[in-house]
């Protein structure tokens, strides 16, 4: 049993961190501080981030979940994580002004980004099983 709760501990604790530490690279890549704007009440930049960080936990969640070992899950969460800021690459090619009209509080960007990340964590989610 307490080998259990240590394995328990030991996985949330490395996605806790995995999630931390993408959520935070993703943050360094895209050219506006979605921190400070959602502070400020900027809803874009709360639903873009958002929706960011709830398709990363789909995906880290099923590597948790399907994984063999501490590091198999590292290495999947950790692509999963790569996999997102690709997303929001591509969206931005797609959408030329989104730095600006994630800026400005523009609601339909904001919402789109967040809705691809999160459609694009549950096809991670679903790719990383068994």
């Amino acid at each position: 049993m307490l080998w259990a709760v240590g394995q328990y501990y030991a996985y949330l604790g490395l996605a806790v961190l995995i999630l931390t530490a993408v959520v935070s690279a993703y943050v360094l890549l895209t050219p506006y501080h979605e921190v400070r704007l959602i502070r400020a009440g900027n809803r874009a930049a709360a639903c873009s981030l958002g929706g960011t960080v709830i398709g990363l936990a789909l995906a880290v969640a099923s590597a948790v979940a399907h994984s063999l070992s501490l590091l198999d899950m590292a290495v999947w969460s950790v692509l999963a994580g790569v996999t997102q800021m690709v997303v929001y690459m591509a969206v931005a090619r797609l959408l030329p002004g989104l730095k600006t009209r994630i800026v400005e509080d523009d609601l339909a960007h904001g919402l789109f980004l967040g809705a691809v990340s999160i459609a694009v964590g549950l096809l991670n989610a679903a790719a990383l099983t068994d």
